[in-house]
């Protein structure tokens, strides 16, 4: 189902922008520490955007025979929540053989959307993994949300192999391999490599050394019957989770039982993933006895001929009791991911600077959707260290923290006069967090700063600025977002923004095969953009340059048209070199003459 948009999207993302800043300008009045946490419990917990990047070469038809990596990319998306997480596919030989944008997932009919694609996926002749790399990367570029965590998803099983026609050299694939990689680099986008090794061919340091860069993980194989327990641990690395084993049984015919806990009040979802080469069926009852039917309201289940995945919506604390039935002797393996709405922070110190012998009381919360939680026997569930890392000299120290109450907390001694970095970690058997990083300085005249935190810690003088020249910096700060909205609201035809999406299909005149949907989201852009941008910059696509577009009123969408460039509507040609206006539902298509392809729009609102 397509998400509609509000009319009213532009003025609520001007208060989206403005609202936080101001909230933190007043709360400057009464505290700096007060306005950082404000300033922090506007911020939204982060989704994921991912782009699986799949090497569809002939090679894969041997290191693959069953099409196993397939059925685990399919088994990575199943484990999504539905709640805006976004998916892109790249399929990739020696160029992009297909491609799809990210999707936002918003039910489980975007999630069979991007399986079916899956499914669609043809082979090619050679490899170049620079090709799909780049082409991974402008994906998100194009797409991802600057709120959500972004990953690449890579899947290859060897060396590139030219095309020797085409003159391509290995100087000249790894000179775009490496500039791809700065650029995920600067991003942000870890790429997690997954290696098929099946015919003992396989580069292993290269796809290491692209995980190593990027912040990701190395992962390699000799069989592709480990993919899936491979995607399992990419979803829940990614997301500071762990993968649970629940219990590995021989099927004998009859259901056997198998116990799955959910340990506190605070798991989103339970991804219970079962794993056979044969047919399973099962059976679910909840802690308080009562059989729960598969799939239902809370329930979700996704199957596929190597998979099935029990997805279990914020359940009920406790055990409960999983019944499997599958074929004798087969072996069904049984693992459990959860996914938690929980953030770790520090609690704000009272100041950045100390010096050498000073203790600091460390203190950290959990909270969950922006609410400090208070369940003791959550924190006493886990085990929580203070990570204090000395910049100066590399050096980390453990300081293991008391978890008696609804609280970690725990001492730290400065040693030295240098430069700190504070962190805190906490963990339990189905997952982990991590705190953002804070810096103290013990140099004199040192200065450091804290990032965004809530709470209190060790009550000690602050050096602050005389109350005058506060509430002058305060002034300022409200003049200029004042001055802001009113410029905002002045200039908001020059500036709109865009709703809806289009929905692209690009068609070959030769061969007359058609492309499938790409659903692209225009919320991101500004002013106007280009078809171009849209196609993903494709190089063979560059006529598509001079198709602009720019918002119109009443939350319609204005297309102009370069010369030479056919655009239809209803089947005839239409003039749009003064601009052609789409509302909701509206079809157009674009001759692209230079490449004898068509590209089909749909605009949707």
């Amino acid at each position: 189902m397509l998400r509609k948009y509000q009319s009213n999207r532009t003025t609520k993302t001007l208060i989206q922008r403005i609202f936080p800043a101001l909230l933190l300008a007043l709360c400057l009045a009464a505290s700096p520490f007060a306005a950082v946490q404000a300033y922090a419990a506007t911020s939204a917990q982060s989704h994921i955007d991912a782009v699986l990047l799949i090497d569809v070469s002939n090679s894969m038809k041997t290191s693959d025979k069953n099409k196993v990596a397939s059925e685990a990319m399919k088994m990575f998306i199943d484990m999504l929540s539905t709640q805006g997480d976004k998916v892109g596919i790249v399929a990739y030989t020696d160029k992009v053989q297909r491609e799809k944008a990210l999707l936002e997932i918003n039910s489980e009919t975007d999630k069979k959307d991007l399986k079916d694609f899956i499914d669609g996926l043809d082979r090619g002749a050679y490899t170049d993994i620079a090709v799909g790399v780049e082409e991974a990367v402008k994906v998100l570029q194009n797409g991802s949300d600057p709120n959500h965590e972004p990953i690449i998803v890579m899947l290859a099983d060897g060396n590139n192999d030219f095309n020797k026609s085409t003159g391509r050299t290995q100087s000249e694939s790894d000179k775009e391999l490496n500039a791809a990689v700065e650029v995920a680099k600067k991003n942000g986008y870890p790429i997690y490599t997954i290696g098929l090794n099946a015919d003992g061919k396989l580069n292993k340091q290269k796809l290491a050394d692209l995980s190593t860069e990027t912040g990701g993980k190395a992962f390699s194989t000799d069989s592709a019957d480990d993919l899936p327990q491979i995607l399992s641990e990419i979803f829940a690395s990614h997301l500071k989770l762990k993968v649970v084993p629940v219990q590995s049984i021989t099927a004998n015919g009859d259901y056997q039982d198998v116990t799955v806990n959910v340990p506190n009040g605070s798991v989103l979802e339970a991804n219970i993933s079962i794993m056979s080469s044969q047919p399973v069926t099962a059976k679910l009852t909840d802690p308080s006895g009562n059989a729960v039917a598969i799939p239902s309201k809370d329930v979700v289940l996704s199957k596929s001929s190597t998979y099935s995945l029990i997805k279990l919506l914020s359940p009920q604390e406790g055990d409960w009791k999983l019944q499997v039935k599958g074929v004798p002797k087969d072996k069904i393996d049984i693992n459990l991911v959860f996914n938690y709405d929980l953030e770790l922070k520090i609690d704000a110190l009272p100041s950045a600077t100390y010096k050498k012998g000073d203790k600091i009381d460390i203190t950290s919360h959990l909270f969950s959707n922006g609410t400090q939680v208070t369940l003791s026997n959550l924190y006493q569930d886990m085990k929580a260290v203070l990570l204090a890392t000395d910049i100066d000299t590399g050096d980390v120290q453990e300081i293991e923290l008391d978890n008696s109450g609804d609280v970690f907390k725990g001492t730290f001694e400065v040693k030295e006069s240098h430069d700190y970095e504070l962190k805190v970690r906490a963990e339990e058997s189905s997952f982990y967090r991590e705190s953002a990083p804070v810096k103290i300085s013990a140099k004199a005249g040192g200065a450091a700063t804290t990032s965004p935190s809530t709470g209190t810690g060790k009550e000690e003088p602050l050096k602050e600025a005389s109350s005058n020249t506060l509430y002058y910096i305060i002034g300022g700060i409200l003049l200029v977002l004042a001055a802001a909205a009113a410029w905002y609201v002045l200039n908001k035809k020059s500036a709109r923004g865009f709703v809806g999406q289009l929905v692209i299909e690009v068609k070959d005149g030769n061969t007359g095969e058609k492309t499938y949907p790409q659903y692209k989201k225009l919320a991101g852009f500004r002013g106007k953009f280009t078809l171009h941008q849209l196609l993903q910059l494709a190089p063979e696509l560059k006529e598509s340059e001079s198709i602009i577009f720019t918002p119109a009123k009443n939350d319609r969408l204005l297309l102009r048209s370069g010369e030479g460039i056919t655009v239809e509507r209803s089947g005839r040609a239409a003039d749009a070199s003064r601009g052609l206006e789409l509302k909701s539902g509206d079809r157009v298509s674009v001759s692209l003459h230079t490449v004898d392809k068509t590209i089909y729009l749909e605009y949707l609102v």
